[in-house]
């Protein structure tokens, strides 16, 4: 239990969470703070001004970072949607929830652990908008543990007429974007009408392909120029491993148009961004018009990067940083912090915003969760509240399939596959000195204690996916990532597996 769940107990003399719909209705404002969970698909953390981009615009989005923190040091422990969006639901990794495109849906059990159901069970009103990213067995989409839903299957449509369950604001709104904002308005109302406190859950589809952009904001970057980053193009990925380039994320540098149109397909991909921009600039208007904007914690952040033709290469999956590093504001009003423009550089997870959510409003995460609290960095910026986090993909073809741990200052990557005349490599990146991840320290004699320190740390994750596992589909994970494991053995339970498959 929690400090803020047990005096709430004390005071209103009930059991805490099992009597929270009780204690709600006594308690005061600032105990129990509207929350408004927002999520974006595949945005890189160069698409915002307050990341350091400054061709960009994003003035609502940099507002809400000066108004709140700004996380330097965000990732997602999973690069591909459907798992990533686990993970933020549930605080758990990937290996614990099972769910990821090929390997399943999320177990009804798993799902009762996230976070808008306990929010829920604990008497807030619930909503969910835009792309959920999953479902859940036997059960298909949980639109009954919502009280408002605008959500749908699959990747859903950037046209809101197809999206049934956001049909009613089509007319208005032809393209999704801003008919989430809509729903948020009208969700924030109904709640503030009820007197409940709040959840509310934006799932953006920008700005994941297909290219659709908001044809009323074509004008916002007609005359802009997008400078490459620079560890841009193939020239700057000789020296990564070569299991890397194995997935689709290798061809897609030219298929998307990244190779020789660099300007026009980041132009596209950042009006999408600028959609989701005015989107939240609107939400902001509405909880200040509805009288809740000082009792609401806003969280913004992005199911994964995108690589934008770093190291010549599109999409995202592989556990380079701008695939897995993604922007991260937390904005808590009734906290000193707000309004200082602070920024903090200690190392977080996207399985740690559900604790987060469930600290927020005084519950207290499950004991086997892997995500921890974040609210103690709004206390203090500097601290940190985890040393190491896991980066894994586990997606694609075997040869892509990597496993690895980041760190404040470093990054260490295996890659297990000897497939095709491949050997096992081992990449470690000083990421604080070398963001670009543009040498590889592994194989470096001066760097050997700093590797022998980045192995046992990998060592003690890849531990975990034994003790934790799922299931056999994760469990064999543990011997393909072992370092030490013949190459023979893995082949074996390579084998096996495709067998089964």
């Amino acid at each position: 239990m929690t400090l803020r769940a047990l005096l709430l107990a004390l005071i209103f003399g009930c059991s805490y969470p099992q009597g929270a719909q009780f204690c709600l209705a006594q308690a005061t404002e600032s105990a129990h703070p509207n929350i408004v969970m927002l999520l974006t698909d595949d945005q890189a953390t160069i698409t915002m001004g307050c990341y350091g981009n400054d061709a960009v615009k994003t003035p609502n989005l940099d507002e809400l970072a000066r108004d709140g923190v700004a996380f330097d040091r965000h990732y997602v422990s999973t690069a591909i949607c459907m798992a990533s969006r686990v993970n933020i639901m549930t605080g758990l990794y990937e290996y614990r929830t099972g769910c990821n495109f090929g390997y399943g849906k999320l177990s009804p059990s798993v799902w009762k652990k996230g976070y808008p159901t306990q929010l829920r069970a604990a008497g807030y009103r619930t909503a969910i908008a835009g792309k959920i990213g999953f479902e859940v067995a036997n059960v298909g989409l949980p639109k009954s543990d919502f009280d408002m839903w605008g959500a749908g299957p699959g990747q859903t449509n950037y046209k809101t007429s197809k999206n049934k369950s956001m049909s009613d604001y089509a007319e208005k709104y032809p393209h999704s974007t801003l008919s989430y904002a809509a729903f948020s308005e009208d969700f924030i109302k109904q709640s503030v009408a009820d007197k409940k406190p709040f959840c509310l859950s934006i799932s953006f589809k920008a700005s994941h392909r297909p290219v659709t952009p908001d044809p009323q904001f074509d004008h916002i970057y007609e005359n802009t120029n997008f400078p490459k980053p620079k560890n841009y193009g193939r020239e700057n990925g000789q020296h990564l491993a070569i299991q890397s380039r194995t997935g689709r994320q290798y061809p897609r540098f030219e298929e998307w148009g990244y190779a020789d149109n660099y300007n026009e397909v980041m132009k596209k991909y950042n009006q999408q961004i600028f959609a989701v921009d005015v989107a939240v600039g609107r939400i902001r208007e509405s909880l200040k018009e509805s009288g809740v904007e000082n009792n609401t914690v806003i969280i913004f952040t992005s199911d994964n990067g995108f690589l934008c033709g770093s190291h010549g290469y599109g999409s995202k999956v592989i556990p380079y940083e701008e695939s897995t590093r993604v922007p991260l504001i937390i904005f808590d009003p009734r906290h000193e912090v707000s309004g200082k423009q602070k920024r903090c550089d200690g190392l977080t997870g996207s399985i740690d915003l559900c604790p987060t959510i469930l600290d927020l409003a005084g519950l207290t995460p499950p004991d086997e969760i892997d995500g921890t609290s974040l609210l103690p960095l709004l206390d203090d910026t500097s601290a940190e509240v985890r040393q190491s986090l896991a980066l894994m993909n586990f997606w694609g073809p075997d040869t892509a399939h990597s496993f690895g741990v980041v760190t404040k200052n470093s990054k260490y990557i295996y890659w297990y596959s000897q497939e095709k005349g491949m050997i096992a490599t081992e990449e470690m990146f000083d990421i604080n000195s070398d963001p670009g991840e543009s040498v590889n320290l592994a194989y470096d004699p001066k760097s050997k204690p700093k590797l022998e320190t980045m192995r046992q740390l990998y060592d003690k994750h890849l531990y975990e996916i034994e003790r934790k596992a799922i299931n056999d589909d994760y469990g064999k994970f543990k011997e393909l990532f072992d370092r030490r494991q013949l190459w023979e053995a893995k082949q074996k339970i390579l084998d096996s597996s495709r067998k089964a498959k």
